[in-house]
């Protein structure tokens, strides 16, 4: 035998070994690959600011029936479909945990037309466009108008960040997008059912009577657990039965306890269950939610982006292939009459001013539920030998994509020109009022950064009220901090009290919505490296190692204060002592100068010193002062307030 022959036979041996492997271990493949994707596609939204799930929806296509890499249902089996919904069960249970019933105060009269007016007559309407504009058979028609009701909350939160909305309506397309999402997923499933008795039984009136039952029982009991269980938790933790280590794994497991209690009475009332369970958990004094909180949402984004791929991947290149004039059609009449219809009509006579109904029926981003209810909706009904089933998933998922495209991109200029968002620069909420940090915030608004400073003191508030800034006065870190402060026009926090160990509380608590970079802090006075708090407990150190509060009242009280520059001016040459403390850039977004991050401020950027300055005259301090920052040449000084 020849050497090249022997070299073939190696080679395909070792290939064959290669596949078998590959096959043997395919699920650890996919799952890897899933969770690499959504990952990747995660960061990619995050830089980039596009909304992720539509990058999602690329690589599912690409590994899916672009490629033919990949098809989860042949993979997974029978796994597939419990396992979207525990995953669905979790997504719709973290939507619950964002719901306060002190929202409906104000929001109240339109969330309840949104729920029990609009829901029904998207349903309605909705039917109406696939039956006659997308050629679907009348029950085909009606599920794929059930399907569509449902608004996305993993879609809506981002976008809700990102375009600084107000509190009002806010809430309005918060609560729709959760409320709804589980009672639009419940009611189309048993739709679903119904077809499928239909299709299955001659006398199909006693089999609709026990599923009526069964739905009703699954619901009641679901809903019931979902109260109860909270408040028997609440119990337990309140009196130290349970470590603080099981907390968050009891509160997760409690929300799939009562999903699987209502599953199992009826198979598709566990989603009611798992909703009620997380909004009853948020309204109530339960500890150890806010590390469930912190968890949840690490958990929901990688559960929705392998949930969104998977789905996306599952569909057939048929699929794909049939979308068509009348799909594109049904489309746009979703988009630009359906939901805007629905919406104009339910919120007639609501307390809701007509912009606010010109947003809210324009923003309806479907999401992953949608997904996942037509993937398992499409093949059932394929399956039970409906005829345009098969166009149902094309269906859902161009307007998941039109709308997420759309809407996405549109919500904050829309939101904007009805002036119903802020279009302020990012802002800066200084949690402490002090003479220099009453002269920081002073210099900054000057270059147009919002700024608001809290204190619980309204004695320590005063001098900062006597300069017109923005004050609060409240305890930053109570229940009634957390519904007064609205922190959407604020990215970045100064924890600037006289206690070393507060400020470092305050930055860790707000680290997880800010970031932890953009959370900050004076250093403590003389702390060496053996006893320095670790990085993960506190806020980033600013200015300057040696600058502790105590050292910066006293240089205050010497004369010192805060001016501006421009980078290119470089550092000021006739003091002995001065530290650059913020770097301000054109497009808004501030850098605190930090030993803990060291950088070099950028040509053009303007930077605030913290040095020696002369008194103003007192003329001069009654005169309004305005600098528009990147001016060249221009100085300001903050003087110190007494």
């Amino acid at each position: 035998m020849s050497s090249r022959a022997r070299a073939t036979i190696v080679l395909t041996a070792l290939c064959g070994a290669v596949v078998e492997a590959a096959l043997e271990n395919a699920i650890l493949l996919l799952v890897a690959a899933v969770a690499v994707l959504g990952v990747l596609a995660q960061w990619i939204g995050w830089r980039s600011r596009i909304p992720s799930i539509l990058i999602l929806l690329v690589f599912g296509l690409v590994i899916g029936p672009v490629t033919g890499w990949v098809k989860p249902s042949r993979i997974l089996g029978d796994s597939l479909s419990p396992a979207i919904g525990m995953t669905v069960a979790i997504i719709v249970f973290e939507g619950g945990l964002n719901l306060n019933f002190r929202e409906l105060r104000t929001a109240g009269s339109g969330v309840l037309r949104l729920v029990f007016l609009a829901l029904p007559l998207n349903w309605v309407l909705g039917a109406l466009a696939a039956h006659f504009a997308g050629g679907l058979g009348w029950a085909v028609a009606v599920l794929c108008g059930a399907i569509l009701v449902v608004t996305g909350p993993t879609v809506i939160m981002p976008l809700l960040r990102q375009a600084k909305l107000n509190s009002r309506t806010a809430s309005i397309l918060k609560w729709e997008a959760i409320v709804n999402d589980p009672i639009g997923a419940t009611v189309t499933l048993l739709f679903l059912s119904f077809l499928l008795l239909l299709r299955a039984q001659s006398d199909t009136a006693p089999a609709l009577f026990s599923l009526a039952l069964r739905a009703l029982l699954g619901c009641s009991v679901a809903g019931a657990a979902g109260v109860a269980l909270p408040y028997l938790l609440r119990f337990a933790f309140h009196r130290d039965l349970a470590p603080e280590y099981l907390k968050t794994p009891i509160l997760l497991g409690g929300a799939l306890a009562v999903y699987a209690l209502g599953e199992s009475i009826q198979s598709e009332t566990g989603l009611v269950g798992a909703t009620v369970f997380g909004v009853v958990l948020a309204n109530i004094d339960v500890t150890g939610l806010q590390e469930l909180r912190r968890f949840k949402e690490s958990l929901t984004v990688f559960l929705v982006s392998a949930l969104f791929i998977l789905l996306t991947a599952n569909i057939d290149r048929a699929a794909v292939a049939r979308i068509s004039w009348p799909i594109l059609l049904t489309t746009v009449m979703i988009l630009f009459v359906v939901r805007p219809a629905a919406i104009w009509l339910a919120t007639i006579g609501a307390r809701m001013s007509l912009r606010e109904r010109l947003l809210v029926g324009w923003i309806g981003p479907r999401g992953v539920v949608a997904a996942a209810v037509a993937g398992l909706a499409g093949e059932q009904l394929t399956a039970a030998g409906y005829r345009d089933a098969a166009l149902v998933l094309p269906i859902v998922f161009c307007v998941i994509a039109s709308t997420v495209v759309l809407h996405g991109l549109s919500l904050g200029p829309l939101a904007r020109w009805l002036g119903l968002a802020s279009d302020a620069p990012p802002g800066l909420l200084v949690v402490g009022s002090s003479s220099w940090s009453i002269s920081l915030a002073t210099l900054l608004r000057r270059q147009g950064v919002p700024t608001l400073i809290t204190d619980p003191s309204w004695q320590a508030l005063i001098p900062a009220k006597k300069v017109g800034l923005d004050t609060t006065r409240v305890e930053i870190l109570s229940a009634v901090g957390e519904r007064l402060l609205d922190l959407r026009d604020f990215e970045y926090l100064l924890a600037a009290t006289d206690d070393d160990a507060y400020n470092a509380l305050v930055c860790t608590r707000f680290a997880p919505e800010l970031g932890r970079e953009r959370v900050h802090q004076p250093p403590p006075a003389g702390q060496r490296e053996q006893v320095q708090t670790l990085r993960e407990w506190r806020g980033k150190y600013v200015p300057h190692a040696s600058l502790s509060h105590a050292r910066l009242s006293e240089l205050v009280h010497d004369g010192f204060g805060f001016r501006v520059r421009t980078a290119g001016e470089g550092a000021p040459s006739t003091q002995d002592e001065h530290w650059p403390v913020v770097a301000l850039s054109s497009n808004g977004s501030m850098r605190f100068f930090s030993p803990d991050h060291e950088f070099e401020p950028a040509e053009g950027e303007t930077v605030i010193w913290f040095e020696k300055v002369e008194a103003e005259p007192r003329t001069a301090r009654r005169r309004p002062w305005r600098l528009r920052r990147g001016s060249s040449g221009a100085r300001a000084v903050a003087q110190p307030t007494t």
